[in-house]
């Protein structure tokens, strides 16, 4: 694919496709067109996701309406009770959280919402954006399934100009009221086999829906398109590995569809020797990644090769907050590219994903150099990556699967 191609499929997704909803499968309809112009064919695997249409939201702050959007699948219902800001998680804030309505920062993660639940807070708020943002856009949010298992508490999300004008005003007394239809809904990978020469095959991921407010041109169609034109150039080409590409669905939601992936092909996982994942390529500014959740001799493995090729990398060992996640976890190394822009010039989950943020000619040098890599493990005598999970990523995998709670 040349830039023009690239650029013409980012102008076609541009559009917000959240996991489970009806935009999310017309991409995946998409894709499936654009690898059958390459002469091949791709098939639809759904999978099931939680879901909750939002029928009502409220939050008020000393009776004074805040604009919200209520968590997704967080139950129905109302709470009243004192406002209370968690400025930090020792023992001591915890503690203060009892029969309170509880503003909190960041995202509502596994060890947050447990810590919560355990000091006996009654609700939540989050908050996103940027006080010095023009907009006042707040992000629809998930009370995910394994955060609360089954103890689930009332949530809003608002705007943080809102967050820090509630702390600023010192507002004594919160109500959050949400009514939403839970039910179950359906989500889809897109997967292209490619055999090869032997029964045992690399799989190639990338998501392609985003987050609410977002068009995700960066996060993620960059790293779809990514996987369109590695298949284009295998098309042609041998490969003596199997290649799997798998367009993962539901991954903002939670890595969802690599889950729900791993879950229905567990026992053949065993003849895969490298998973691939491309999340966030091709953006204008950023220096290129490589995150190898496998043995360390396959970081500097890529550094040679990046060298050789004439592209700067920043290649580390370690746990990477995408599809390649649930590969590793299963035992299949795994490596996650992508271009890290900094925080000033793109930024995710957010209204400001725009194809603006990208380069066609730097998508094109990105490709390039992941199909040398590609062209490398799938024509091997022997995929070189040890099959073996270092027990150092493996206790990684175990914190960030809220299996073990970090050290503090």
């Amino acid at each position: 694919m040349n830039s023009q191609q690239i650029m013409r499929i980012f102008e076609d997704t541009a559009y917000v496709r959240m996991g489970g909803r009806p935009e999310e499968k017309k991409t995946a309809e998409y894709l499936c067109q654009k690898v059958a112009e390459l002469g091949l064919e791709a098939s639809v695997e759904p999978f099931e996701v939680p879901m909750g249409d939002m029928e009502e939201a409220f939050f008020q702050a000393d009776g004074v309406s805040i604009p919200c959007k209520g968590y997704m699948c967080c139950g129905s219902g109302e709470v009243e009770a004192p406002f209370y800001y968690l400025r930090s998680t020792d023992a001591w804030s915890l503690s203060q959280c009892k029969g309170k309505i509880v503003l909190i920062d960041g995202y509502l993660g596994y060890w947050v919402y447990q810590d919560l639940l355990e000091n006996g807070a009654v609700g939540i708020i989050t908050h996103d954006g940027n006080v010095n943002y023009s907009d006042r856009d707040i992000d629809q949010r998930e009370l995910r399934s394994y955060v609360h298992n089954g103890k689930k508490l009332l949530a809003v999300n608002i705007n943080t100009k809102d967050a820090v004008s509630l702390v600023n005003k010192g507002v004594s007394r919160a109500k959050i009221s949400v009514k939403q239809r839970e039910y179950t809904g359906t989500s889809q990978n897109v997967i292209l086999d490619m055999p090869g020469q032997l029964d045992e095959y690399i799989v190639l991921t990338a998501h392609y829906d985003s987050t609410s407010l977002s068009q995700g041109a960066y996060d993620n169609m960059s790293g779809s398109v990514g996987l369109l034109g590695i298949a284009e150039h295998f098309a042609k080409n041998p490969h003596r590995y199997g290649l799997r590409f798998v367009w993962c669905g539901s991954e903002e939601r939670g890595l969802l569809g690599s889950k729900a992936y791993c879950a229905a092909h567990e026992e053949a996982l065993s003849k895969v020797v490298l998973n691939i994942n491309l999340d966030m390529i091709g953006c204008i500014m950023g220096k290129f990644i490589a995150c190898a959740t496998a043995e360390e001799k396959l970081v500097g493995y890529m550094e040679y090769l990046a060298f050789e090729q004439g592209l700067g990398i920043h290649a580390y060992q370690d746990v990477y907050s995408s599809d390649s996640t649930p590969f590793a976890d299963k035992g299949v190394p795994a490596v996650s590219f992508a271009r890290r822009a900094p925080a000033n010039t793109a930024t995710i989950h957010n209204s400001y994903d725009t194809m603006a943020l990208m380069s066609g000619e730097q998508m094109v040098e990105d490709i390039e150099f992941l199909i040398q890599f590609t062209n490398r493990m799938a024509n091997a005598q022997r995929c070189p990556v040890d099959r073996q999970m270092p027990d150092n990523m493996k206790e990684k995998l175990d914190i960030y699967l809220n299996r073990k709670r970090a050290p503090k």
